[in-house]
């Protein structure tokens, strides 16, 4: 297994299909996708699977496909079935923003979907629009509910902010018959959104303490999770959880390492570092010289991300890279 310097082990790979999103939101993309002049290919299908199979010969057994907003790739489904052949790979997820999610919800779990990450920041259709810019509460919700129902985990995510936090109470009542776990992720800055950073940013403190005031328990931590931490209470069939980014120690069980549409490995959301892997996914006889350099980037890899400095490293939005 992949290891760094200060002892964390890695089996969790966050791969980026596109940078296109269909949401404008306004912790994101508030003007909506804009176009570069230039745009670098996205990973085809065989880079894919090749850059899949080099990692899962070191141990990584969970996929995560994100974007941008992967739906708006046609090949997205083969991509999750070829993601999932790949021997090793025990765990393919999806995060998305729910658009179309009911009608491709079977194809989906066919091509062996396992995990979904639905971004969903409110569960009052007015709020809901504005900030993600799009009228379609009902539409993500009615998928999300679709998937549990066929049994796929769905963890809900909601940026915190105050429209959010005061969407709590409604949050709590639903995952109470709903086995979805709704986490609320501390706003963090980028390159491009410091003034809704500035204005939003709202402490996980407070919502901590509320949750275990109305007798909400911390789990203990499972095998493969993430930095969430995520409460249960009697009677609940869902959970609330609680990434704090800015919060000591966020970063001390790091698992994950990260891919660009366009094949740049990156050691941290908000790192610098982009090592370019395309060179090595052209051919099959490639993987020996592709794990080598992965493993000489890691030796890169820093403690901990530099948020409370201010300092969002390369990250121009969450869609760039795939938050």
């Amino acid at each position: 297994m992949l290891t760094d310097a200060f002892g964390r082990s890695f089996h969790y790979l966050r791969l980026s299909v596109t940078d296109v999103c269909n949401y404008a939101c306004v912790y994101c993309l508030p003007h909506g996708y804009q176009k570069p002049a230039a745009r670098e290919a996205d990973l085809s299908l065989e880079e894919i699977e090749r850059l899949v199979r080099a990692f899962a010969a070191i141990g990584f057994w969970k996929v995560r496909i994100t974007g941008g907003e992967p739906t708006v790739r046609r090949d997205l489904i083969d991509i999750v079935r070829a993601v999932r052949g790949v021997s090793g790979v025990r765990r393919v997820a999806l995060s998305t923003n729910g658009h179309g999610l009911r009608e491709r919800l079977d194809d989906l779990i066919d091509a062996g979907l396992s995990q979904l990450n639905v971004s969903l920041d409110a569960l009052d259709a007015a709020v809901f629009a504005r900030i993600t810019g799009r009228d379609e509460m009902a539409e993500v919700k009615a998928g999300i509910e679709a998937a549990a129902a066929r049994g796929i985990a769905v963890k809900v995510n909601a940026v915190l902010m105050p429209e959010t936090v005061a969407g709590f109470d409604a949050f709590a009542e639903w995952v109470r018959a709903l086995p979805v776990t709704v986490r609320f992720i501390e706003l963090m800055q980028t390159q491009d959104n410091g003034v809704v950073f500035l204005r939003q940013r709202t402490s996980a403190a407070a919502l901590r303490d509320r949750l275990r005031g109305e007798g909400w328990a911390l789990r203990a931590r499972a095998p493969g999770d993430g930095p969430a931490e995520e409460y249960r209470r009697e009677g609940f069939a869902g959970g609330i959880g609680v990434i704090a980014a800015y919060a000591p120690g966020f970063c001390d069980t790091c698992n994950r390492l990260r891919v660009s549409r366009t094949a740049k490995l990156r050691l941290c959301l908000f790192g610098d570092d982009a090592l370019d892997l395309r060179p090595w996914l052209q051919r099959d006889d490639q993987q020996p010289a592709l794990l080598e350099a992965v493993r000489a980037q890691l030796r890169l890899k820093t403690a901990a991300h530099r948020l409370h400095e201010g300092n969002p490293g390369a990250t121009e939005h969450l869609a760039a890279i795939g938050g």
